[in-house]
Protein backbone atom coordinates (compact mmCIF):
# COMPACT_ATOMS: atom_id res chain seq x y z
CA UNK A 1 0.00 0.00 0.00
CA UNK A 2 1.35 3.49 -1.32
CA UNK A 3 1.43 6.35 1.10
CA UNK A 4 -0.12 4.39 4.29
CA UNK A 5 1.57 7.13 7.11
CA UNK A 6 -0.30 9.09 8.91
CA UNK A 7 1.82 12.21 9.71
CA UNK A 8 1.30 15.03 11.29
CA UNK A 9 3.23 17.61 8.95
CA UNK A 10 6.20 16.36 9.88
CA UNK A 11 7.80 13.36 11.41
CA UNK A 12 7.19 12.50 15.02
CA UNK A 13 9.84 13.99 17.70
CA UNK A 14 13.10 11.34 17.97
CA UNK A 15 14.44 10.03 21.20
CA UNK A 16 17.76 10.37 21.83
CA UNK A 17 21.09 12.41 20.84
CA UNK A 18 19.49 15.59 19.10
CA UNK A 19 15.67 14.41 19.32
CA UNK A 20 14.98 15.11 23.04
CA UNK A 21 13.50 18.06 23.10
CA UNK A 22 10.59 17.06 21.35
CA UNK A 23 10.45 19.54 18.40
CA UNK A 24 9.04 17.74 15.11
CA UNK A 25 12.12 16.93 12.07
CA UNK A 26 11.73 17.38 8.43
CA UNK A 27 11.36 14.69 5.95
CA UNK A 28 14.48 14.93 4.06
CA UNK A 29 14.68 11.68 2.17
CA UNK A 30 11.33 9.51 0.98
CA UNK A 31 9.68 6.97 -1.65
CA UNK A 32 6.36 7.48 -1.42
CA UNK A 33 5.47 3.92 -3.40
CA UNK A 34 7.47 1.11 -3.87
CA UNK A 35 6.91 -2.31 -4.74
CA UNK A 36 7.87 -5.13 -1.50
CA UNK A 37 8.12 -8.48 -2.42
CA UNK A 38 9.14 -11.00 0.52
CA UNK A 39 8.49 -14.71 0.76
CA UNK A 40 5.74 -14.55 -1.74
CA UNK A 41 3.54 -11.56 -0.15
CA UNK A 42 3.37 -8.64 -2.50
CA UNK A 43 2.30 -5.17 -1.19
CA UNK A 44 3.17 -1.69 -1.54
CA UNK A 45 5.31 0.63 1.23
CA UNK A 46 6.10 3.71 1.92
CA UNK A 47 10.07 4.68 3.02
CA UNK A 48 10.52 7.46 4.89
CA UNK A 49 13.82 9.24 6.35
CA UNK A 50 13.32 11.97 8.96
CA UNK A 51 15.22 14.27 11.42
CA UNK A 52 17.89 16.70 10.83
CA UNK A 53 18.31 17.45 6.74
CA UNK A 54 21.77 16.46 5.92
CA UNK A 55 24.63 18.50 5.52
CA UNK A 56 25.98 20.16 3.57
CA UNK A 57 22.27 20.68 2.24
CA UNK A 58 21.47 19.27 -1.27
CA UNK A 59 21.97 21.94 -3.83
CA UNK A 60 20.26 22.74 -7.00
CA UNK A 61 20.11 26.09 -9.47
CA UNK A 62 21.50 27.51 -6.74
CA UNK A 63 19.22 26.28 -4.06
CA UNK A 64 19.06 24.32 -1.04
CA UNK A 65 16.89 20.83 -1.66
CA UNK A 66 14.53 19.98 1.48
CA UNK A 67 15.36 16.23 0.37
CA UNK A 68 14.99 13.95 -2.01
CA UNK A 69 11.69 12.19 -2.80
CA UNK A 70 11.36 9.19 -5.29
CA UNK A 71 14.66 9.55 -6.20
CA UNK A 72 14.54 13.26 -7.61
CA UNK A 73 15.86 16.29 -5.37
CA UNK A 74 13.05 18.42 -4.07
CA UNK A 75 13.06 22.42 -2.13
CA UNK A 76 10.40 20.06 0.33
CA UNK A 77 8.88 17.51 1.12
CA UNK A 78 5.08 17.52 2.75
CA UNK A 79 3.54 14.68 5.09
CA UNK A 80 1.23 13.20 2.71
CA UNK A 81 4.54 12.32 0.64
CA UNK A 82 4.21 14.82 -2.50
CA UNK A 83 6.70 17.51 -2.21
CA UNK A 84 7.70 20.83 -4.15
CA UNK A 85 9.43 20.83 -6.86
CA UNK A 86 12.68 23.98 -7.61
CA UNK A 87 10.17 25.43 -10.62
CA UNK A 88 6.72 25.18 -8.80
CA UNK A 89 6.49 28.56 -7.40
CA UNK A 90 5.03 26.78 -3.90
CA UNK A 91 3.74 23.46 -3.63
CA UNK A 92 0.45 22.82 -2.25
CA UNK A 93 0.53 20.89 1.00
CA UNK A 94 -2.63 19.66 1.89
CA UNK A 95 -1.90 18.06 5.01
CA UNK A 96 -2.23 21.88 6.56
CA UNK A 97 -6.18 20.64 5.33
CA UNK A 98 -8.83 20.79 8.13
CA UNK A 99 -12.26 19.36 9.18
CA UNK A 100 -14.86 22.07 8.04
CA UNK A 101 -18.23 21.89 10.31
CA UNK A 102 -20.56 22.04 7.73
CA UNK A 103 -19.05 18.53 6.02
CA UNK A 104 -19.70 16.73 9.21
CA UNK A 105 -22.57 13.97 9.87
CA UNK A 106 -23.04 13.72 5.92
CA UNK A 107 -20.87 10.73 5.03
CA UNK A 108 -20.49 7.74 6.39
CA UNK A 109 -19.17 3.90 5.94
CA UNK A 110 -21.14 1.35 5.07
CA UNK A 111 -22.94 -1.43 7.48
CA UNK A 112 -20.71 -4.30 8.73
CA UNK A 113 -22.26 -7.93 8.52
CA UNK A 114 -19.34 -10.01 10.31
CA UNK A 115 -21.35 -12.95 9.59
CA UNK A 116 -22.89 -14.66 6.12
CA UNK A 117 -26.23 -12.82 6.38
CA UNK A 118 -25.88 -12.76 2.46
CA UNK A 119 -28.51 -14.07 0.45
CA UNK A 120 -29.67 -14.62 -3.00
CA UNK A 121 -32.42 -12.48 -4.80
CA UNK A 122 -34.08 -15.92 -5.47
CA UNK A 123 -34.14 -16.74 -1.90
CA UNK A 124 -35.14 -13.78 -0.59
CA UNK A 125 -38.17 -13.40 -3.09
CA UNK A 126 -38.97 -16.63 -1.65
CA UNK A 127 -39.27 -15.75 1.54
CA UNK A 128 -40.84 -12.50 0.63
CA UNK A 129 -43.63 -14.25 -1.14
CA UNK A 130 -44.26 -16.46 1.66
CA UNK A 131 -44.84 -14.91 4.76
CA UNK A 132 -46.27 -16.76 7.72
CA UNK A 133 -45.14 -15.24 10.71
CA UNK A 134 -46.40 -15.75 14.16
CA UNK A 135 -46.33 -12.41 14.72
CA UNK A 136 -48.35 -11.64 11.64
CA UNK A 137 -45.71 -9.60 10.20
CA UNK A 138 -43.88 -9.67 6.94
CA UNK A 139 -40.79 -10.90 6.00
CA UNK A 140 -40.06 -7.20 4.71
CA UNK A 141 -39.71 -5.85 7.65
CA UNK A 142 -35.84 -7.85 7.84
CA UNK A 143 -34.75 -8.26 4.36
CA UNK A 144 -33.38 -5.76 2.57
CA UNK A 145 -30.97 -5.52 -0.99
CA UNK A 146 -27.35 -5.46 -0.53
CA UNK A 147 -25.19 -2.99 -2.67
CA UNK A 148 -21.19 -3.39 -2.36
CA UNK A 149 -19.07 -1.82 -4.57
CA UNK A 150 -19.44 -4.40 -7.16
CA UNK A 151 -22.97 -3.34 -7.82
CA UNK A 152 -21.66 -0.01 -8.66
CA UNK A 153 -18.26 -0.49 -10.22
CA UNK A 154 -19.63 -3.37 -12.40
CA UNK A 155 -23.78 -4.89 -12.26
CA UNK A 156 -25.97 -5.47 -9.59
CA UNK A 157 -25.70 -8.73 -8.36
CA UNK A 158 -28.77 -8.91 -6.68
CA UNK A 159 -27.77 -10.08 -3.52
CA UNK A 160 -30.01 -9.21 -0.73
CA UNK A 161 -29.52 -9.44 3.46
CA UNK A 162 -31.03 -10.45 6.71
CA UNK A 163 -31.06 -7.26 8.74
CA UNK A 164 -32.61 -7.08 12.31
CA UNK A 165 -31.75 -3.12 12.42
CA UNK A 166 -29.93 -2.20 15.24
CA UNK A 167 -31.78 -2.91 18.58
CA UNK A 168 -34.35 -5.99 18.11
CA UNK A 169 -33.59 -8.94 20.84
CA UNK A 170 -33.00 -12.00 19.87
CA UNK A 171 -36.55 -13.60 20.91
CA UNK A 172 -38.26 -10.56 18.66
CA UNK A 173 -35.68 -11.48 15.99
CA UNK A 174 -36.99 -14.89 16.00
CA UNK A 175 -40.46 -14.28 14.91
CA UNK A 176 -39.75 -13.63 11.46
CA UNK A 177 -39.05 -17.38 11.39
CA UNK A 178 -37.24 -18.58 7.85
CA UNK A 179 -35.02 -15.60 8.16
CA UNK A 180 -33.59 -16.14 11.97
CA UNK A 181 -33.74 -19.95 11.23
CA UNK A 182 -31.32 -19.29 7.92
CA UNK A 183 -29.24 -16.52 10.72
CA UNK A 184 -29.24 -19.21 13.59
CA UNK A 185 -27.70 -22.09 11.46
CA UNK A 186 -25.62 -20.42 9.05
CA UNK A 187 -24.17 -17.13 11.17
CA UNK A 188 -24.47 -18.14 14.84
CA UNK A 189 -21.31 -20.93 14.52
CA UNK A 190 -18.91 -18.39 12.98
CA UNK A 191 -19.95 -15.60 15.79
CA UNK A 192 -19.07 -18.00 18.31
CA UNK A 193 -15.46 -17.52 17.36
CA UNK A 194 -15.73 -14.28 17.34
CA UNK A 195 -13.23 -12.11 19.82
CA UNK A 196 -15.35 -9.20 20.03
CA UNK A 197 -18.00 -9.95 23.14
CA UNK A 198 -20.36 -7.24 21.23
CA UNK A 199 -20.43 -9.29 17.99
CA UNK A 200 -20.40 -12.56 19.45
CA UNK A 201 -23.58 -12.24 21.71
CA UNK A 202 -25.20 -10.50 19.02
CA UNK A 203 -25.08 -12.66 16.71
CA UNK A 204 -28.61 -12.40 15.07
CA UNK A 205 -27.54 -8.70 14.09
CA UNK A 206 -24.97 -6.97 12.01
CA UNK A 207 -21.64 -6.69 13.71
CA UNK A 208 -21.46 -3.20 12.96
CA UNK A 209 -25.02 -1.82 11.94
CA UNK A 210 -23.36 1.64 11.82
CA UNK A 211 -26.45 3.62 13.50
CA UNK A 212 -25.30 6.99 12.51
CA UNK A 213 -25.51 6.14 8.79
CA UNK A 214 -28.88 4.29 9.70
CA UNK A 215 -30.05 7.87 11.49
CA UNK A 216 -28.68 9.80 8.60
CA UNK A 217 -30.15 8.10 5.51
CA UNK A 218 -33.65 7.54 7.07
CA UNK A 219 -35.97 9.61 4.82
CA UNK A 220 -34.53 10.18 2.17
CA UNK A 221 -35.69 9.05 -1.35
CA UNK A 222 -32.36 8.22 -2.31
CA UNK A 223 -28.79 8.75 -0.92
CA UNK A 224 -25.26 9.40 -3.06
CA UNK A 225 -22.63 5.73 -2.67
CA UNK A 226 -18.97 5.55 -4.12
CA UNK A 227 -16.88 2.68 -3.51
CA UNK A 228 -14.38 2.68 -0.63
CA UNK A 229 -11.44 1.43 -3.35
CA UNK A 230 -11.82 1.83 -6.69
CA UNK A 231 -10.02 2.35 -9.93
CA UNK A 232 -12.04 5.53 -10.84
CA UNK A 233 -13.72 7.61 -8.08
CA UNK A 234 -17.53 6.93 -9.01
CA UNK A 235 -20.76 8.57 -7.65
CA UNK A 236 -24.39 6.91 -8.32
CA UNK A 237 -27.67 7.01 -6.51
CA UNK A 238 -28.88 4.34 -4.53
CA UNK A 239 -32.76 4.46 -3.72
CA UNK A 240 -34.29 4.47 -0.23
CA UNK A 241 -34.27 0.65 0.70
CA UNK A 242 -30.92 -0.54 -0.45
CA UNK A 243 -28.25 -0.78 2.20
CA UNK A 244 -24.83 0.05 1.81
CA UNK A 245 -22.41 -2.42 3.16
CA UNK A 246 -18.72 -1.34 4.32
CA UNK A 247 -17.27 -1.36 0.93
CA UNK A 248 -19.64 1.85 0.05
CA UNK A 249 -19.44 5.02 1.29
CA UNK A 250 -23.08 6.57 1.64
CA UNK A 251 -23.49 10.37 1.83
CA UNK A 252 -26.77 11.68 3.32
CA UNK A 253 -27.55 13.73 0.55
CA UNK A 254 -30.59 13.51 -1.76
CA UNK A 255 -29.78 16.97 -3.94
CA UNK A 256 -28.42 16.84 -7.61
CA UNK A 257 -26.26 19.70 -6.71
CA UNK A 258 -24.11 17.86 -4.17
CA UNK A 259 -23.89 14.71 -6.30
CA UNK A 260 -22.64 17.11 -9.41
CA UNK A 261 -19.78 18.67 -6.91
CA UNK A 262 -18.59 15.37 -5.46
CA UNK A 263 -18.53 14.60 -9.40
CA UNK A 264 -16.73 17.00 -10.36
CA UNK A 265 -13.19 17.63 -11.19
CA UNK A 266 -12.43 19.78 -8.58
CA UNK A 267 -13.54 16.96 -5.84
CA UNK A 268 -11.66 14.18 -7.85
CA UNK A 269 -8.21 16.42 -7.26
CA UNK A 270 -9.02 16.80 -4.20
CA UNK A 271 -9.95 13.16 -2.82
CA UNK A 272 -6.61 11.84 -5.45
CA UNK A 273 -4.36 14.17 -3.25
CA UNK A 274 -6.27 13.25 0.40
CA UNK A 275 -6.93 9.66 0.02
CA UNK A 276 -5.09 6.75 0.58
CA UNK A 277 -4.22 3.32 -2.08
CA UNK A 278 -4.69 0.24 -1.57
CA UNK A 279 -4.75 -3.46 -3.14
CA UNK A 280 -2.31 -4.95 -5.77
CA UNK A 281 -3.54 -2.37 -8.33
CA UNK A 282 -2.41 0.81 -5.97
CA UNK A 283 -6.03 2.05 -6.10
CA UNK A 284 -7.34 5.38 -3.89
CA UNK A 285 -9.10 4.40 -1.21
CA UNK A 286 -11.86 7.16 -0.49
CA UNK A 287 -11.66 7.97 3.16
CA UNK A 288 -14.87 10.34 4.85
CA UNK A 289 -12.44 11.77 7.24
CA UNK A 290 -9.49 12.89 4.71
CA UNK A 291 -11.36 13.17 1.38
CA UNK A 292 -14.98 14.70 2.27
CA UNK A 293 -14.50 16.48 5.52
CA UNK A 294 -12.10 18.74 4.48
CA UNK A 295 -13.19 19.23 0.98
CA UNK A 296 -14.27 22.92 0.92
CA UNK A 297 -17.90 22.83 -1.67
CA UNK A 298 -18.83 25.79 -3.20
CA UNK A 299 -20.25 28.01 -0.64
CA UNK A 300 -23.70 27.29 0.66
CA UNK A 301 -24.18 23.77 -1.28
CA UNK A 302 -24.41 21.94 1.99
CA UNK A 303 -26.24 24.53 3.97
CA UNK A 304 -28.76 25.65 1.77
CA UNK A 305 -32.11 23.82 2.60
CA UNK A 306 -32.59 24.00 -1.50
CA UNK A 307 -29.17 23.82 -2.91
CA UNK A 308 -30.14 22.57 -6.62
CA UNK A 309 -32.38 25.78 -6.61
CA UNK A 310 -29.80 27.76 -5.83
CA UNK A 311 -27.25 26.24 -7.81
CA UNK A 312 -29.54 24.90 -10.94
CA UNK A 313 -26.58 24.85 -13.44
CA UNK A 314 -24.60 22.27 -11.59
CA UNK A 315 -28.25 20.59 -10.42
CA UNK A 316 -29.23 20.22 -14.19
CA UNK A 317 -25.41 18.74 -15.48
CA UNK A 318 -25.40 16.69 -12.69
CA UNK A 319 -29.02 15.37 -13.93
CA UNK A 320 -27.82 15.01 -17.43
CA UNK A 321 -24.58 12.98 -16.27
CA UNK A 322 -26.95 10.36 -14.42
CA UNK A 323 -29.04 10.26 -17.12
CA UNK A 324 -26.47 9.69 -19.83
CA UNK A 325 -24.96 7.53 -18.06
CA UNK A 326 -28.12 5.61 -16.56
CA UNK A 327 -29.31 5.02 -20.47
CA UNK A 328 -25.87 3.66 -21.22
CA UNK A 329 -25.48 1.15 -18.58
CA UNK A 330 -29.11 -0.38 -18.97
CA UNK A 331 -30.79 0.47 -22.50
CA UNK A 332 -34.71 0.48 -22.40
CA UNK A 333 -34.23 -1.69 -25.37
CA UNK A 334 -32.14 -4.12 -24.05
CA UNK A 335 -33.44 -4.42 -20.97
CA UNK A 336 -36.90 -5.21 -19.22
CA UNK A 337 -37.95 -2.72 -16.00
CA UNK A 338 -39.24 -5.53 -13.49
CA UNK A 339 -41.22 -4.15 -10.65
CA UNK A 340 -40.35 -5.61 -7.31
CA UNK A 341 -42.77 -8.08 -5.83
CA UNK A 342 -42.65 -5.66 -2.45
CA UNK A 343 -43.79 -1.97 -3.33
CA UNK A 344 -40.78 0.74 -2.54
CA UNK A 345 -37.99 -1.56 -3.54
CA UNK A 346 -36.01 -1.04 -6.49
CA UNK A 347 -37.18 -2.42 -10.09
CA UNK A 348 -35.16 -5.47 -10.97
CA UNK A 349 -33.69 -4.69 -14.49
CA UNK A 350 -33.89 -7.69 -16.40
CA UNK A 351 -31.28 -8.44 -19.47
CA UNK A 352 -33.69 -9.13 -22.79
CA UNK A 353 -32.04 -12.21 -23.92
CA UNK A 354 -30.53 -11.21 -26.95
CA UNK A 355 -28.91 -8.45 -25.06
CA UNK A 356 -27.42 -10.24 -22.37
CA UNK A 357 -23.64 -10.59 -23.46
CA UNK A 358 -23.37 -7.24 -24.19
CA UNK A 359 -25.00 -5.84 -20.95
CA UNK A 360 -22.20 -7.89 -18.90
CA UNK A 361 -19.95 -5.32 -20.22
CA UNK A 362 -21.68 -2.37 -19.95
CA UNK A 363 -20.15 -1.52 -16.41
CA UNK A 364 -19.20 2.04 -14.98
CA UNK A 365 -15.23 1.12 -14.83
CA UNK A 366 -15.60 -0.12 -18.60
CA UNK A 367 -17.29 3.39 -19.35
CA UNK A 368 -14.92 5.62 -17.66
CA UNK A 369 -11.79 3.40 -19.04
CA UNK A 370 -12.93 4.38 -22.63
CA UNK A 371 -14.20 8.35 -21.84
CA UNK A 372 -16.08 8.15 -25.02
CA UNK A 373 -16.84 11.62 -26.06
CA UNK A 374 -20.59 12.24 -24.76
CA UNK A 375 -19.27 11.46 -21.17
CA UNK A 376 -15.82 13.32 -21.61
CA UNK A 377 -18.21 16.83 -22.64
CA UNK A 378 -20.78 16.03 -19.52
CA UNK A 379 -18.78 16.10 -17.17
CA UNK A 380 -16.82 18.86 -18.76
CA UNK A 381 -20.24 20.83 -18.80
CA UNK A 382 -20.42 19.76 -15.05
CA UNK A 383 -16.89 21.20 -14.35
CA UNK A 384 -17.80 24.32 -15.73
CA UNK A 385 -20.89 24.68 -13.47
CA UNK A 386 -19.23 23.75 -10.83
CA UNK A 387 -15.96 26.59 -11.49
CA UNK A 388 -18.96 29.00 -11.98
CA UNK A 389 -20.38 28.76 -8.54
CA UNK A 390 -17.18 29.01 -6.74
CA UNK A 391 -16.39 32.12 -8.74
CA UNK A 392 -13.48 30.78 -11.25
CA UNK A 393 -15.26 30.20 -14.61
CA UNK A 394 -12.63 32.86 -15.82
CA UNK A 395 -10.22 30.72 -16.56
CA UNK A 396 -11.26 27.72 -15.85
CA UNK A 397 -10.92 24.78 -17.61
CA UNK A 398 -7.46 25.98 -18.31
CA UNK A 399 -6.51 25.90 -14.39
CA UNK A 400 -3.68 23.69 -13.61
CA UNK A 401 -4.28 20.99 -11.38
CA UNK A 402 -1.90 22.54 -8.79
CA UNK A 403 -4.25 25.92 -9.09
CA UNK A 404 -6.85 24.43 -7.97
CA UNK A 405 -5.53 22.32 -5.21
CA UNK A 406 -4.34 25.42 -4.23
CA UNK A 407 -7.66 28.01 -4.18
CA UNK A 408 -9.61 24.77 -2.58
CA UNK A 409 -6.79 24.68 0.06
CA UNK A 410 -7.14 27.97 0.86
CA UNK A 411 -10.95 27.85 0.67
CA UNK A 412 -10.27 25.38 3.72
CA UNK A 413 -8.06 27.23 5.42
CA UNK A 414 -10.21 30.31 5.63
CA UNK A 415 -13.48 28.54 6.43
CA UNK A 416 -11.72 26.21 9.26
CA UNK A 417 -10.15 29.43 10.53
CA UNK A 418 -6.58 28.48 10.57
CA UNK A 419 -4.28 30.94 12.32
CA UNK A 420 -6.97 32.16 14.55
Amino acid sequence: MGKPLDLNHSCPPLMGEGGGGGEKLAIFHAWSDEPWVNDGAAVRVSLVCCGNPPNPPLQKGGGEAGGILNGQPVAEIYADLTGRAFDAGGGVDLTQARPLLDNMGIMFMGASKKGSLDITGELARKWLRKGGNPNGRPNSDVLFPLWNAIDVTRRPRDMWVVDFGTEMPEAEAALYEEPFEYVFRKVKPEREQNRDTVVRENWWRFGRPRVEMRDALRGLSRYIVTPAVAKHRLFVWAEAGILPDQALLAAARSDDATFGVLHSRFHELWSLRTCTWLGKGNDPRYTPTTCFETFPFPPGVLADPDPDARFPAIAEAARRLNALREHWLNPPEWVERVPEIVPGYPDRRIPKPEFAAELKKRTLTNLYNARPAWLVNAHRQLDAAVAAAYGWSDDTPALPDAEILRRLLALNRERAGAGR
